[in-house]
Formats: C-alpha cells, sequence, structure tokens
C-alpha cells in the first residue's frame, strides 16, 4: 500500500512539475490566437480566435527569408562544432603523449572565460578580414570546437575498447581510419546529442546577430523576431498579438526536432550516465 501511495504521490508531483513547465507556452500559443485587445486577458482558452495572426506575421516581415537564414546558420554551426570537436576528443583520448592531461585541462579552462571578454576581440578580427557584417561570424568560430562538447565526446571516446583501435592499426588502418569508421560509428549518439545542443543554441542565438547583422535580408530568426519587437512591441505600435505569433514561430521548429531526435538524445544520455 505504501509503494502505491508513494508511485501516486510521484505522478501528482510529476504532473504539476510539467504543468508548471508547459504553461508558459501554452500561455503563449493561446495569446497569439486571440485578437490585439484581448492579449493579456489571462484567458488560456481565447474567447474570440484570431488565427489571422499567423497570416499577418508573414505579411508584415520576411520570416520566410529570416527562417532559411536561421536553418543555414544552426546547421553549419551544428556540423562544423561536431565535426571539429570529434576530431579534437578523439585526439585526447587515443594518443598519449606529453603534457596530453595539462594541454586537455587548459582546453577546459577556456569554458570559465565569459564571453563577453572576447566579444571585442572576436569582433575586431572578422572586422579585420570583412566578414563583420555577414553570416560567417556565426558559426564559422566553431570550426575550432567548443571545450564543452570536446569535453563530452572524449568521455565517450575513452569508454570505446582499445583493443578494437589496436587492432584495426595491425591491419593497416590510418588514424583517420580509427576515427572515421571505428570511433564515429561506435559514438554517434554522442555526436547527435552535440549536434542537437549546438543546433538548438545557434537556432535561439539573438547576441551574436546583434552585433554582427546590419542587413535585414541577413537576420535570423531570432534578430527579426527583435526588430518585429521593436517594430510592434511596446515601443511600437502595441499590437503583441503579431508579436506573439512571431515567437511561436521561432519556437516550433526546435520543438518538432527534439521530438523527431528525442530517441538519439535520450539514448546518448543514457550511455553517458552508464559510462560515468
Amino acid at each position: 500500500m505504501s509503494a502505491k501511495r508513494d508511485r501516486i504521490l510521484f505522478w501528482v508531483i510529476l504532473t504539476a512539475v510539467s504543468v508548471l513547465f508547459v504553461y508558459p507556452f501554452l500561455w503563449l500559443i493561446s495569446a497569439s490566437l486571440k485578437p490585439r485587445d484581448q492579449v493579456f486577458d489571462n484567458v488560456l482558452i481565447p474567447t474570440t480566435w484570431a488565427p489571422g495572426n499567423y497570416v499577418s506575421i508573414w505579411q508584415v516581415a520576411p520570416v520566410l527569408s529570416w527562417f532559411v537564414n536561421s536553418v543555414v546558420v544552426a546547421i553549419a554551426a551544428a556540423l562544423t562544432v561536431t565535426v571539429a570537436s570529434a576530431v579534437v576528443a578523439f585526439g585526447f583520448a587515443y594518443f598519449r603523449f606529453p603534457g596530453r592531461n595539462a594541454l586537455f585541462g587548459l582546453v577546459l579552462a577556456t569554458m570559465m572565460l565569459p564571453g563577453a571578454a572576447t566579444m571585442i576581440p572576436v569582433y575586431l578580427i572578422w572586422n579585420s578580414v570583412g566578414l563583420a557584417t555577414t553570416q560567417v561570424p556565426l558559426w564559422a568560430a566553431n570550426l575550432f570546437g567548443s571545450a564543452f562538447y570536446i569535453f563530452l565526446l572524449r568521455q565517450f571516446f575513452l569508454g570505446l575498447p582499445r583493443e578494437l583501435f589496436e587492432a584495426a592499426r595491425i591491419d593497416g588502418a590510418s588514424y583517420w581510419t580509427l576515427f572515421w569508421r571505428i570511433a564515429v560509428p561506435l559514438c554517434r549518439p554522442a555526436l547527435i546529442v552535440v549536434a542537437i545542443f549546438e543546433l538548438k543554441a545557434s537556432w535561439s542565438d539573438l547576441l551574436k546577430p546583434l552585433i554582427y547583422l546590419r542587413d535585414p535580408a541577413l537576420y535570423t530568426l531570432p534578430r527579426g523576431l527583435k526588430a518585429i519587437s521593436d517594430q510592434f512591441g511596446q515601443a511600437g505600435e502595441q499590437r503583441w498579438e503579431i508579436v506573439l505569433a512571431g515567437s511561436v514561430v521561432t519556437i516550433v521548429p526546435m520543438i518538432v526536432i527534439f521530438f523527431l531526435a528525442q530517441r538519439h538524445f535520450v539514448e546518448g544520455i543514457a550511455t553517458q550516465a552508464r559510462k560515468g
């Protein structure tokens, strides 16, 4: 009886916490479907439906262009950081060389450096090569990998039996073959987790587009949503239903991607937990 009571209590708490997290998103969807004078009435089910808000958002701004820009930037960022971090992580996991641990510690130490401390120097670098007003700075820095992703992937690579690599070396496999034909397939869940993390981070990033993008045709969705908020929000025409509809358009793709990749995502996290 005690076990049944504990299970009921667990499900009650889980349901309450789920509602707590889901409610803001439900409110956002509800408010985006209301006319202007009812947006903030705090009623979850609209008394008057205004689906035309989603038509208006496409009419008042080049949302499709911003959507395409976000897709291109997010995919480029995810691919570059996943490949670069995997190569570096494999090097730290497989090769034995003097100072390896100290060098790896130095890589991890870069996570302690605030992004604000490097913001101006990084901008000056991109400006010196003439790319400060393009989309390149939004993803090209990922070509050098990410300390967090390197750490994550290194733990996966260390969990692979070294005998597999030694046997392949005896058969004449190159180091690149060890990485591409053995390490990558066995650590695919971890690579998918890294790609999803970076895809989400790049998709929702507002700071870098604010710094680098000047041409509205190059805006990503978060930067475009900021422009919509400036035009129709508190300092603009007070058409919050347009802003909220744009927010839903920005959020929904990430929700869809998460559900499509949920199995790989959970598998990667579970595998890391077992190895830890």
